[in-house]
């Protein structure tokens, strides 16, 4: 910083950049440990809910329904396919599918997580995208029906 050429940091930088790295660290909370539930965003389970439950390298996972519970077998994932929730099981690393069934009856954690608007959104993403062609007309006509009493109420208001 000054002209002497010493490479001293002043004690005032020294905190800044402390004060940003602890503000940084404290922003992100959903890390990729074993016992973490995710969505998988990707691939032939795309839309399901699993666990990680073992990390394999950087990039790859080993994930987990149970099938019995949440439909995903287990298997290797690579994290980009996977989206982190905030829920997080207690369980140890490599853990077997019982112990894993014990941990989400126990929390009660897939009843914690349909009840969060995400799991809504996805749940309707899903019914939607399984309706069939009159389901769809069913909704146009309720809708059209709607929008016109919602008309007449608030034409009635207006007089």
């Amino acid at each position: 910083f000054g002209s002497s050429g010493s490479s001293t940091v002043s004690p005032v930088l020294h905190l800044a950049f402390f004060l940003l790295a602890s503000v940084l660290a404290a922003m992100y909370t959903r890390f990729v440990e074993p016992g973490r539930l995710a969505l998988i965003t990707y691939g032939p389970c795309a839309g399901k809910v699993c666990t990680v439950v073992d990390i394999v390298d950087q990039k790859r996972v080993v994930v987990d329904g149970p099938e019995s519970v949440t439909g995903v077998p287990r298997h290797m994932m690579p994290v980009k396919r996977l989206s982190l929730t905030d829920f997080k099981l207690n369980i140890t690393r490599g853990a077997r599918e019982k112990t894993l069934k014990t941990a989400l009856k126990k929390e009660d954690t897939m009843a914690k997580w349909a009840a969060t608007s995400w799991a809504k959104k996805v749940k309707a993403k899903e019914v939607r995208s399984n309706m069939t062609d009159f389901d769809r007309f069913k909704v146009m006509v309720a809708r059209k029906r709607r929008s016109t009493e919602l008309k007449k109420s608030t034409k009635k208001t207006k007089k």
